[in-house]
């Protein structure tokens, strides 16, 4: 991919944190992930197969670890749409924009 094809506008980092994902249409549903690429933009994760469709809303927690920290984990409660979805081995892979995003209180 050239420089000029290029669509990112924020600067990726390459992280596997844990995360947990929040299906809107699916209430009472909570799946477990994992990121591959982060930026305050968007991100890029990893979940059992699931049906994910492109353009619905989507809630997440990411957790950064203690290690990450040095104070105790961190979690960030965010909210988005799915943007693309694709099969990756027996995962699937999500790229999904951020709309909003907060830091939860430790507790």
């Amino acid at each position: 991919m050239t420089k000029d094809s290029e669509r990112r506008e924020a600067r990726r980092f390459t992280m596997a944190l844990p995360m947990r994902i929040f299906p809107r249409e699916a209430v009472d549903s909570e799946l477990r992930g994992q990121t591959r690429d982060v930026s305050y933009r968007g991100l890029y994760f990893l979940a059992d197969a699931q049906k994910f469709a492109v353009g619905s809303e989507i809630e997440f927690i990411i957790t950064l670890p203690e290690q990450v920290r040095q104070s105790g984990d961190v979690h960030i409660r965010c909210r988005g749409q799915i943007v693309r979805v694709e099969d990756v081995n027996d995962r699937t892979g999500i790229a999904a924009k951020i709309d909003r995003y907060e830091f939860l209180p430790t507790t």
